[in-house]
């Protein structure tokens, strides 16, 4: 027969876990803000070195805004549950985990905007989605645990509110799902690099032009690839004739 003690060590209250959330939350806005830096200009440049940043600005914003709408859930969910088991801290570690890379595809848009290359900022926006999908996915593990072990909860909070919840989170990981893979590049071959067929085709006949008759006034990047009239042919199996005259053997 179990005694009160059965599950000691492997259920307890949720302080611990509520003020270890908290930490990380925020360890990770602080993070954010290492990445407004002093612009490095010249005396009389520091206005315009500061606007020229703008980028950075406007990705802080955006993640710090992130964090604190994955704070508030977390802190809506907590407040609906009594107890915490080892099931349960791992579903909320993922989501720490999750929400502790945003600095880095922050830093990553920031540095693509500014640099101002079309196919970099297209790459960064999908990157940041994806992790937007990820912490997404890991909400979405948390609240189905949450739904599927009610005794962990209050009682006041054994209703609907983490299976809407859960809907959400999946509705969120398929937006940008779907936000990501349509901010991709094109085809390998639109990128630098690569070649359409008739790209290579080109660079081909540019790479080894169409020979022509060996004369010393000839330029490969001359445009002018006919025979001139009193020129003798050329056979492929003995190059020229030996002609009389001032050319000589051209063989």
């Amino acid at each position: 027969m179990s005694g009160p003690d059965a599950d000691l060590g492997t259920r307890s209250d949720t302080s611990r876990a509520v003020a270890f959330s908290d930490a990380i939350f925020a360890i990770i806005i602080t993070l954010l803000v290492l990445d407004l830096r002093v612009p490095d200009v010249p005396p009389g440049r520091l206005l315009s070195g500061l606007l020229e940043q703008w980028p950075s600005y406007a990705a802080y914003l955006a993640s710090y805004s992130y964090v604190a709408v994955v704070w508030l859930n977390h802190k809506a969910a907590f407040n609906r549950i009594q107890q915490v088991d080892r099931g349960l801290h791992w579903m909320n570690l993922f989501v720490l985990f999750s929400t502790a890379l945003l600095p880095f595809p922050t830093a990553v848009v920031s540095d693509a905007l500014q640099e101002h290359n079309s196919a970099d900022q297209r790459v960064a926006v999908a990157f940041y989605a994806l992790i937007g999908a990820l912490l997404c996915a890991t909400f979405l593990a948390f609240y189905h645990y949450l739904a599927k072990n009610p005794d962990l909860l209050k009682d006041q909070a054994k209703g609907g509110f983490f299976p809407v919840e859960r809907f959400r989170a999946l509705a969120g990981f398929v937006l940008y799902v779907l936000g990501g893979v349509g901010r991709l590049p094109g085809r390998a071959v639109d990128r630098p690099g690569h070649l359409r067929p008739s790209a290579r085709l080109l660079r081909h006949h540019q790479r080894w032009p169409v020979p022509v008759a060996r004369d010393p006034t000839y330029h490969p990047q001359s445009s002018a690839t006919t025979l001139r009239a009193d020129e003798p042919p050329f056979h492929l199996d003995g190059g020229y004739p030996p002609q009389s005259g001032s050319r000589g053997d051209l063989r």
